[in-house]
């Protein structure tokens, strides 16, 4: 079944927090970019072992979207709060999308829908979460979800939750789309966190790092 809807953001009231930073926000917006809208495939799937699954398509590149039990563990301990409240507080009641958060003592607050749209940034990307499975149960991404490392997903400390980026290997021209649902990296100098599965389909999974170009797409379905 298509369903024509804009899944960049989800049609919630917009909240900015420009006058509450406590920090500066490390990234460039290019005015004025082009982008090609992507059109969105979107199957509903039930009878799954969680809480029902959400196909999601984009040309080549599937995506399954799972909303992970309360119980699981965050991919990311350090989240002190989001929104002034218990991360998975935030996250039952949906309050997480562009929310500012706290992670060991530092305030974070997501881009604003007009900076997220433009946004383009070169940087270093690295990959996360493999350990993962040598762990009992599963995670949760901030946002809600189940983490699959095997899955073509992302973690951005600034873009509202969830969005889909094009992100390209500068080192091989390799490119993939990525759901970003999670929060990272907190390391400095890196701009994206990759799930193992993208790491791999941009080629830099041995190597740990890769420097990229992210790029947000406006897509609809």
């Amino acid at each position: 079944m298509l369903i024509r809807k804009y899944l960049l953001f989800l049609p919630v009231t917009l909240l900015f927090f420009t006058s509450c930073c406590l920090i500066t926000v490390p990234y460039k917006v290019t005015k004025g970019t082009v982008v090609t809208t992507c059109k969105v495939t979107k199957c509903v799937v039930k009878g799954t072992v969680l809480t029902g699954k959400i196909v999601y398509k984009i040309g080549e590149f599937t995506f399954r979207v799972v909303r992970a039990p309360t119980g699981w563990p965050l991919t990311h301990e350090g989240i002190e709060s989001i929104d002034g409240m218990a991360p998975k507080e935030a996250i039952r009641l949906g309050l997480v999308k562009r929310a500012p958060y706290v992670v060991y003592g530092k305030r974070y607050v997501p881009m604003t829908i007009n900076e997220a749209k433009t946004y383009r940034e070169k940087g270093l990307a690295s990959w996360y979460g493999y350990e993962t499975l040598r762990q009992k149960g599963g995670h949760m991404t901030a946002n809600g979800e189940a983490f699959d490392p095997e899955s073509l997903s992302a973690a951005h400390k600034y873009l509202p939750l969830p969005v889909y980026v094009r992100v390209t290997n500068l080192e091989n021209q390799k490119t993939v789309i990525v759901r970003v649902n999670d929060r990272g990296p907190f390391v400095a100098g890196r701009i994206i966190d990759m799930s193992a599965g993208a790491a791999k389909r941009l080629g830099f999974y041995n190597n740990g790092t890769a420097k990229v170009l992210v790029e947000t797409i406006d897509s609809e379905g």
